[in-house]
């Protein structure tokens, strides 16, 4: 992988660039839509591609082995020929679903005990298997095997799992370096800030991070529920210590007013569930502010779900005829909204990159951020 770091804003840490993978060049900032099983929910790999523009999507660690398992897509080729997304994935090592599964798994040094949410069959994860996994999948970007502690979180637990978590990745590198990728590409492995809310803890484990020297770092542990200015502390805190010529991505992360502001600390890449998972709720997010398409005022309203919209949807449908299909639990009803809230999404990161580039990102963020959190 190849990252070349393009402009640099002059008010804010903002800054635009390119990665380059052998499935193809991804320009940041960027918004990765999240495919946990596979499959971005509700929405074709054609959508996504053409109309929603994007240039790299997820897959998950922990649920691809669950279902349809390896045996699986080792036989299909990997994830690429699995599900026909030719350009770029990022891997999700599981180390989330750790956190997120807790009253069913087991922390121990040597790796985590876990039950399956799917029929309750008990599997081990260690940082070594981890990576076997994904080598499997063969996303073009990895991640290192961490463990996601919660907020709020006790000192002395932060601290013994973010040395667990480096632990962790020296036998993650290890692992990368004894074994190869299985289907004729390279596959890159992003180490994993932690250390939750804690100052020390956060300026630890970045020192550690850029002292392992991979080609790209993510910022874990953060949008677990802590509020939106420790989110912007620590990842301006870490942003100021993970080296410059690598590309920082910030995992989950979140709603279009933290995307601008993160992009403001330094940030790259990005991704979250919100868009789909919202918009399967009715959810819809727009230059203006945020609409809850089930409400009543939007039942005779005949135009268009943003006039000034990103995606084909935008005009092709009226409020009041999505509306309708949420109220008549039409399927279709929760494509449209996907397919606008991540259209939506990836504008948003395209024009940061605009504004970063033409020298005006620190105004026109200011002017947007009042807006995109507003309801409508």
């Amino acid at each position: 992988m190849d990252f070349i770091l393009s402009h640099k804003d002059t008010h804010t840490k903002a800054r635009t660039g390119v990665i380059t993978t052998d499935h193809g060049e991804i320009k940041t900032p960027i918004f990765m839509p999240v495919g946990t099983a596979g499959t971005v929910k509700a929405v074709h790999q054609h959508e996504l591609k053409e109309d929603i523009k994007a240039q790299i999507i997820l897959g998950n660690t922990y649920h691809l082995y669950l279902r349809p398992g390896l045996e699986v897509i080792e036989a299909a080729g990997g994830l690429h020929k699995f599900n026909g997304w030719d350009k770029p994935i990022l891997t999700d090592s599981g180390g989330y679903q750790v956190y997120s599964l807790s009253n069913t798994n087991k922390i121990e040094e040597e790796g985590v005990n876990f039950r399956s949410h799917i029929d309750g069959s008990m599997h081990f994860f260690s940082p070594e298997k981890a990576i076997d996994i994904q080598r499997v999948i063969g996303a073009d970007i990895i991640m290192a095997f961490d463990e996601c502690t919660p907020f709020p979180c006790e000192y002395n637990y932060a601290k013994e799992s973010m040395r667990m978590t480096h632990r962790w990745l020296d036998r993650c590198i290890k692992r990368m370096n004894e074994t190869e990728g299985l289907y004729g590409y390279n596959q890159t492995l992003f180490p994993i800030v932690q250390g939750s809310t804690y100052k020390d803890l956060r300026i630890e484990s970045a020192e550690t991070i850029a002292a392992a020297g991979a080609e790209g770092n993510a910022i874990g542990g953060l949008s677990v529920g802590e509020p939106d200015e420790d989110l912007y502390a620590m990842t301006e805190l870490v942003c100021s210590i993970l080296p410059e010529d690598k590309p920082r991505y910030l995992m989950g992360v979140g709603t279009p007013v933290n995307i601008l502001e993160c992009i403001a600390l330094g940030v790259d890449m990005f991704d979250c569930v919100m868009p789909t998972r919202n918009a399967r709720h009715g959810m819809l997010f727009t230059k203006n502010g945020i609409i809850n398409i089930k409400n009543a005022k939007w039942k005779k309203d005949f135009s268009p779900l943003d006039p000034d919209g990103t995606s084909y949807v935008d005009s092709f449908y009226s409020k009041a005829y999505v509306r309708h299909l949420f109220h008549s639990k039409e399927a279709l009803g929760m494509q449209i909204a996907s397919i606008h809230n991540l259209a939506f999404y990836l504008w948003l990161v395209d024009e940061a990159r605009n504004q970063i580039e033409n020298g005006t990102f620190r105004a026109w963020k200011d002017e947007m951020v009042p807006k995109l959190g507003s309801k409508l």
